[in-house]
């Protein structure tokens, strides 16, 4: 994590340790395009690496929710009109896996948890022209909520990330994260055709 870099970068915030990181969510701040609310914001703490290719990002979250929206999880940016963010977020309060894609404008879609866990783990795969988002809450077994499609052959910013929309923000812990880069398949494919 030492490699990585804020955009917006909050007022208080540590490096646990190589994998981990806490924050204090910046309060008033969210990532969303223009749908249904009419406003385009883009101010949310973002920590992230740089990467190309096929790669699995996967991160354990736990997060003091106390307002409306209040959220936390990972993100994939190309930039302020390509990205999709994904993990927590707290509604009228309960406990929601949620999941924004964006290109131009966004959407969102949303999966209501019956329990109210500690903490979810998240990973977040990108595999050619899409995004796979899982999460879980045992870190074994994985459930998938969402594909969606993604620019191939792009470099992008990848990492973690937080808001507090409606909120005075909130203590955001982040566990155990790692991206690593995946074999890539085509490459694989024209090695095997071609041997």
């Amino acid at each position: 994590m030492k490699q990585m870099q804020w955009f917006n970068e909050p007022d208080t915030w540590e490096l646990i340790n190589d994998s981990s990181l806490s924050m204090y969510v910046t309060p008033n701040t969210d990532f969303w395009r223009r749908t249904h609310y009419g406003f385009t914001i883009d101010d949310g703490p973002f920590y992230y690496a740089q990467i190309g290719g096929e790669f699995e990002l996967k991160v354990k979250i736990t997060g003091a929710y106390k307002s409306r929206f209040d959220q936390m999880g990972a993100m994939i940016r190309v930039d302020e009109k390509t990205w999709i963010k994904t993990g927590v977020e707290y509604v009228n309060e309960r406990i929601n896996i949620s999941a924004v894609v964006t290109h131009k404008n966004s959407d969102w879609s949303m999966v209501e948890l019956q329990q109210k866990p500690d903490s979810v783990w998240l990973k977040v795969t990108r595999r050619l022209d899409a995004i796979e988002i899982e999460y879980s809450l045992n870190d074994k077994d994985y459930t998938l909520i969402r594909l969606a499609y993604f620019p191939d052959n792009i470099p992008v910013m990848a990492g973690i990330t937080a808001a507090s929309p409606d909120g005075n923000g909130f203590e955001a812990l982040f566990e155990d994260f790692v991206i690593k880069h995946l074999p890539d398949k085509r490459r694989i494919e024209w090695l095997r055709q071609n041997s």
